[in-house]
């Protein structure tokens, strides 16, 4: 881990010519975003060097905005994560947008890691709990002290289980009676679940831990589910903590996250990727949105060499991409049918040169069957298997927009 002086000396010998950009969620409540921007700004002061910070959606700038900001100043940019671990947001969105990013603008552009497990995570965590076990009046060395640490909840198990070995991580060493992970929502166990098990163990004290960046609307979640849980068992103390906010610590990790991309030693942890492997209940999910940035990176690459040298290549990207959301809610619905009528109806078309491939989550649900067309950016929703014709003669054919299926354009 660098220290101040360290990211100093190191920065301003050599890297005049670079910027960090911050990624951040983004939320509807601007006490959120300002404590992103606020990171973003310690950043800058450690490093020398510009950051800003950008944001994924409900709040500005976006991220393409950001690089264009960029591209008159510096030469090479850095992307930071803010994320805690690394699901959807680390894997797909963020990737797809630097790949849209390189190919628009005049920028060497790395991606860095999220957050992830960090020592200094676990010795700020380790602090949050000892405020709250201050406030309550009690000692781990004496008391029986529980704690929970409530992570968001995800869709994606790699992001679970690193919350869970957080916890683990804390656990060890220290003088806890136990420490639990939990989740709010999206996953189990949930918050409510992990507090009621915990009542039959009767420790003194139970301290609430939000694993999250921001005070934001799900960390008032925690509190008020920790406050509940309090009123309803008087025989135990509880109380929840502050999230992890603009504590100095995260600038280390930040730090190194921001040196690993410079140096290209970013690591991922890809054996338990449910992109990439096999795993029971998220098969489905193998190569989907991957998949769908691979041709998109692929045809802009093409298209890039197109426009310096003409030259022709024996394996043009296709000219669309077409992909199917395969997750468990439009499966349900009928998407696996929708993919297969659609795979055929292009086999048997002289005119259609496309790439067909599922899909994971497109972030829709209820709206499905979800299909997108790229790189054409059309979204259609609520498609039959009935529809597939209609999709490949007009769209893939004709590039004729099948304006009654249309659920979104991007």
């Amino acid at each position: 881990m660098n220290t101040p002086d360290e990211s100093t000396s190191v920065t301003t010998a050599a890297f005049d010519d670079e910027a960090v950009l911050l990624v951040g969620h983004g939320s509807r409540r601007e006490k959120s975003n300002e404590q992103v921007r606020e990171l973003a700004a310690g950043l800058e002061s450690r490093l020398e060097i510009p950051v800003d910070a950008a944001f994924l959606e409900l709040a500005e700038p976006a991220i393409d905005e950001a690089f264009a900001t960029f591209e008159s100043v510096v030469s090479r940019v850095t992307v930071v994560h803010c994320s805690l671990f690394a699901a959807s947001h680390v894997k797909n969105d963020v990737p797809l947008a630097i790949e849209q990013a390189r190919a628009a603008y005049d920028l060497e552009i790395e991606n860095g890691a999220h957050l992830g497990i960090h020592p200094a995570i676990i010795d700020l965590l380790d602090d949050r709990a000892a405020e709250v076990e201050a406030e309550l009046g009690v000692d781990r060395e004496d008391d029986g002290v529980a704690v929970v640490l409530c992570g968001r909840g995800s869709s994606d198990p790699d992001a679970n289980g690193d919350v869970q070995k957080l916890a683990r991580l804390l656990y060890e060493g220290r003088d806890f009676n136990r420490v639990e992970a939990t989740f709010i929502g999206v996953t189990e166990p949930t918050l409510e679940d992990t507090l009621h098990g915990l009542s039959k163990h009767r420790p003194d004290a139970v301290v609430v831990l939000p694993y999250m960046l921001g005070d934001g609307v799900l960390t008032q979640r925690v509190r008020d589910w920790t406050a509940d849980f309090d009123d309803d068992y008087p025989y135990v103390s509880a109380l929840a903590g502050d999230p992890l906010g603009t504590d100095s610590r995260l600038l280390d990790v930040f730090a190194d996250r921001w040196q690993e991309a410079r140096s290209g030693s970013v690591e991922m942890s890809c054996d338990t990727c449910k992109y990439k492997v096999d795993l029971e209940g998220y098969e489905e999910d193998v190569g989907g949105a991957r998949a769908m940035l691979r041709a998109l990176a692929h045809q802009e690459a093409h298209a890039a060499r197109e426009d310096i040298d003409d030259e022709p290549h024996s394996h043009d990207a296709p000219q669309k991409h077409v992909t199917v959301c395969t997750n468990r809610t439009c499966a349900d619905a009928g998407s696996t049918a929708v993919l297969e009528r659609i795979r055929q109806e292009a086999r048997n078309s002289e005119r259609c040169d496309v790439r067909i491939t599922r899909s994971s989550c497109l972030g829709r649900c209820g709206d499905g069957p979800m299909v997108a067309v790229y790189p054409d950016g059309i979204w259609y929703g609520d498609v039959a298997a009935e529809n597939a014709d209609r999709i490949v003669t007009d769209h893939l054919e004709s590039d004729r927009i099948v304006s009654n299926l249309v659920e979104q354009i991007l």
